[in-house]
């Protein structure tokens, strides 16, 4: 019974650990794991020399919404459907497998922050499951992507099909666009 909890308080210890690495919040680490609050801020501090980040965690579906989180967010939730109705991966496992395959598509620039943190996927899988959010799919690409769950769809073009008007206009992409044409 004894070398049970100790594989079991290990494999927390080992979660909490991959959790923090990928930008976990404390809440998350709390919902997640079963050890106690101050054991999660000893490793939190431990791994980040920090203490972790403090207020509440994020609670709207419309964050999900807008335009590029909605990009991204219907990257990682299609990815999570995937391996759980193809790997038979579900909880947490499912999360950050789908959280580190979305890492990947990020592309070269890995030193940018991602649209995407692993709290807000995490949330996005509640928001799912409390069934707030689902999928459209693209009358244009095919795609599907993220819609509340109660919202008219019917027709629905993504945000990639139908760019709005101010999509892309940041100063970075400004920048990137000038780099390329500077190389012409």
């Amino acid at each position: 019974m004894a070398k049970k909890s100790v594989v079991t308080e290990s494999h927390e210890i080992q979660l909490a650990i991959e959790l923090i690495k990928l930008g976990a919040r404390l809440q998350l680490l709390e919902s997640e794991t079963s050890l106690s609050r101050e054991r999660l801020l000893k490793l939190y501090k431990e791994l980040k020399g920090v203490s972790p980040p403090k207020g509440m965690l994020p609670f709207s579906t419309d964050w999900f919404i807008t335009w590029q989180p909605n990009v991204h967010s219907s990257l990682f939730i299609n990815i999570y459907k995937f391996l759980q109705e193809h790997a038979h991966i579900t909880g947490i496992e499912a999360v950050v497998k789908a959280y580190k395959l979305y890492l990947e598509q990020m592309g070269p620039e890995g030193s940018d922050e991602p649209v995407l943190s692993l709290t807000r996927a995490w949330t996005l899988v509640r928001f799912f499951d409390s069934k707030m959010l689902t999928t459209a799919c693209c009358t244009d690409c095919s795609g599907h992507f993220v819609v509340h769950q109660h919202d008219l769809n019917t027709g629905y073009v993504c945000g990639l099909c139908h760019m709005p008007s101010r999509a892309g206009k940041t100063r970075k992409a400004k920048e990137a666009a000038q780099a390329i044409v500077a190389m012409m």
